[in-house]
């Protein structure tokens, strides 16, 4: 797909890996709707960004607010073409152990939301978004994506496959979405829609921002190489790829600089 001829619908595009996917793909020429809870980053990160990116303030559970956010992108840009969905939550907790004090099971109710944001929302925005991208006219024979529609990117984590102590919850929804793309390409193959996923390592977002500064230099120096964290333009960077190369479809990338994580 050209970069530079598309409109993309990032969701969770308001901060970290999608904030930085919306940087890149609007430098490169592209039309971005923003889909996040955030409405004031998300605003903000528009207006920056200028006259072809929008922000819609968007719950990815929700059927409504998702085909709202994609009735965006094609009723102002003309079409939808790319999909990025980075929106997710994390939560650590034990099967069995402390919580505030307290000794006992794993909540439900959180392993449940972090399903529900994680795995079912980004299947709620990829469904929607593929709706849409079949009405798109296919790349003509002689272009090098002929045929093509669409191209779908999932995040999901290592922690799908070296989830730790604690992530249970976390790993399960992460594991879905790995475990979703290759059916999913199948699926869309007829449409000329591909579907990837990057399995992202350690990387400075928000999600870590909080966390001390040796912390974050702790946690980066167990990267093998290079011995850092992260940074959310290395996984733009990657997206941009994806969406570059025709040949790239039903396949999970790990972007962890060769980590494999401990227990704890």
């Amino acid at each position: 797909m050209d970069v530079s001829r598309s409109t993309a619908l990032i969701s969770g595009g308001a901060s970290g890996l999608g904030e930085a996917t919306a940087r890149l793909l609007v430098s490169q020429g592209a039309n971005v709707v923003i889909a996040d809870l955030n409405e004031q980053r998300g605003t903000a990160l528009a207006d920056e960004l200028g006259s072809n990116t929008r922000f819609i303030k968007t719950d990815v559970t929700n059927e409504a607010d998702v085909q709202a956010a994609v009735n965006l992108a094609v009723e102002l840009f003309g079409g939808l073409h790319i999909n990025v969905n980075c929106a997710g939550i994390a939560e650590a907790r034990k099967t069995v152990g402390k919580v505030a004090g307290m000794y006992g099971a794993h909540s439900l109710a959180v392993f449940q939301k972090v399903i529900a944001i994680n795995l079912i929302g980004t299947f709620n925005v990829v469904r929607l978004a593929a709706l849409a991208m079949e009405h798109n006219d296919p790349q003509p024979n002689d272009s090098p994506f002929a045929g093509e529609r669409g191209v779908i990117v999932n995040t999901a984590s290592i922690a799908a496959f070296d989830g730790q102590i604690g992530q249970a919850a976390y790993a399960a929804s992460k594991g879905g979405i790995a475990s979703m793309t290759l059916p999913i390409a199948r699926d869309l193959a007829r449409s000329g829609i591909r579907v990837m996923t990057i399995a992202p390592g350690l990387f400075e977002t928000p999600l870590l921002a909080g966390l001390p500064e040796d912390a974050r230099l702790s946690l980066g120096q167990q990267v093998p190489f290079p011995a850092r964290l992260g940074r959310p333009a290395e996984y733009a960077q990657l997206v941009q790829a994806i969406i570059e190369n025709p040949i790239l479809n039903g396949e999970v990338i790990r972007l962890d600089g060769a980590i494999r994580m401990a227990p704890k």
